[in-house]
């Protein structure tokens, strides 16, 4: 029967209950968007570093922002307040959809999982041992950890520039790839970025855990509980010695990822619902005046959400600001910095910069490729279906964009050494593009449109 209602004339809220993604396509789209920002952002921070407004920008990152009471009130700078603070939301997203993966995603069936797992553990040792023979020992050697990274925003969104080259199961691999490889990084970060720990804070930690633990076993499907005892956690961490960005990580693996409603008392109680609704508006047409219809309406409106595993409500609403805001932020605030051309030359024979620049570029293919043929040829895995070795070359290139996650360990791992961080920070972006391009090259190249 055809739709008295034309196409032109169907509301934008309409259009909206036709929109079906599954949680990868909402992903891959967000990250590639993301991946657009991430470029325009690191591109201005360079930008504003040389310029005329350098010592503005670097006054604006050192200014101390004060919260809390006389008694007990939290003073970082703008900088730190960046690092610590917002990008806890881009963990908490991570860590989110490292659970969702983990419970029913790519990574929930082994078999599915073991050719990402392999090539992420490729690209994360092969890297590392690259960046050590650089740095076999001293202040320099705590950079180990920058080259393991892989910038998912960054890699997704060189990807999409080649259309219809690039194949999905493509994209599946590299972000089940790219998951594998944030799990690697935030037991890096927790184990061996730690400072002194402090056992008082620590203790509230366990507390603060196990009370969300409790929640969820208690059946709580509400988000706000979970939220308020993760700001705790986050004081708490902050107060540890354990980077505070871990308390995302952690508050994530306690949301729950059962919903109250089961689909089939969902459908039972929508039925019953709907007709309650029309017996309703059957009454009175207009919903202001109608308190009944809009109670009906609210209750649905509220077995809708209940019907949703909270941690998937959490990871949706997240998602954007933590793409759209948090990660260009943290790129605005850590990409700048000041190139001088005619010290270029140590930036490219400094042992920190060439480290890393190896272990993103040559690394990362060597780990990623290398550690997939053997798995394949040893029969451990198989390719998925629509992929060869020349995609999977590609994408071990691509894998080289460290980026985001690269340069917060490069934060961690000199803080106090302003150096050894800028020529950390310059091995991370001359990397980053060089595998970019090298990347989108080869797939041009040697992937067959379709």
């Amino acid at each position: 029967m055809e739709n008295p209602i034309g196409k032109e004339h169907i509301a934008p809220w309409e259009k909206a209950f036709d929109r079906i993604l599954s949680p990868l396509d909402e992903f891959i789209h967000r990250q590639t968007t993301s991946g657009v920002m991430l470029m325009l952002c690191a591109v201005a921070a360079l930008y504003i570093a040389n310029s005329q407004w350098s010592d503005a920008y670097y006054r604006l990152l050192n200014t101390y922002f004060t919260i809390g009471i006389p008694q007990f009130q939290l003073s970082k700078s703008l900088h730190h307040w960046i690092n610590d603070g917002l990008m806890a939301i881009f963990f908490f997203v991570i860590g989110l959809e490292l659970k969702r993966e983990i419970l029913v995603g790519e990574l929930a069936d082994i078999k599915q999982a073991m050719l990402p797992i392999v090539a992420a553990t490729g690209g994360m040792l092969v890297p590392v041992l690259i960046y050590v023979s650089f740095n076999p020992e001293g202040h320099t050697l705590h950079g180990w950890g920058i080259p393991m990274a892989t910038d998912i925003a960054f890699a997704l969104g060189a990807l999409a520039l080649l259309g219809k080259r690039v194949p999905t199961s493509l994209l599946t691999f590299l972000v089940a790839l790219a998951i594998v490889d944030d799990i690697g990084a935030v037991m890096v970060i927790a184990l061996f970025y730690t400072e002194t720990l402090n056992l008082n804070a620590l203790a509230i930690v366990v507390v603060v855990l196990l009370l969300l633990v409790a929640l969820n076993f208690g059946g709580i499907r509400r988000s706000l509980p979970y939220l308020l005892l993760g700001l705790i956690l986050w004081i708490a961490m902050l107060k540890s010695g354990v980077h505070a960005t871990l308390a995302g990580i952690l508050l994530a693996f306690t949301i729950p990822m059962r919903p109250k409603y089961d689909p089939g008392r969902f459908l039972i109680h929508i039925n019953e619902m709907v007709g309650q609704i029309k017996q309703a508006y059957k009454r009175e047409e207009n919903i202001i005046i109608n308190d009944e219809l809009r109670s009906r309406v609210r209750a649905l409106g509220e077995g809708v959400q209940l019907v949703q595993a909270p941690a998937q409500v959490l990871e949706r609403r997240l998602h954007l600001p933590s793409a759209y805001i948090v990660i260009p932020i943290f790129s605005l605030a850590n990409a700048g910095i000041p190139v001088d051309w005619s010290s270029f030359g140590d930036i490219l024979t400094h042992p920190v910069s060439q480290g890393i620049v190896g272990g993103l570029v040559i690394g990362k293919l060597v780990g990623i490729a290398g550690f997939s043929w053997i798995a394949v040829k040893l029969g451990f895995t198989t390719l998925p279906k629509g992929i060869n070795f020349k995609h999977i070359i590609g994408a071990s290139l691509m894998g080289g964009i460290g980026f985001t996650m690269s340069i917060f360990i490069a934060e961690l791992g000199f803080s106090g050494q302003p150096e050894n961080l800028l020529m950390a920070k310059s091995g991370i972006l001359m990397a980053s593009a060089v595998a970019g391009i090298s990347g989108f090259l080869w797939l041009f190249f040697t992937a067959e449109k379709k």
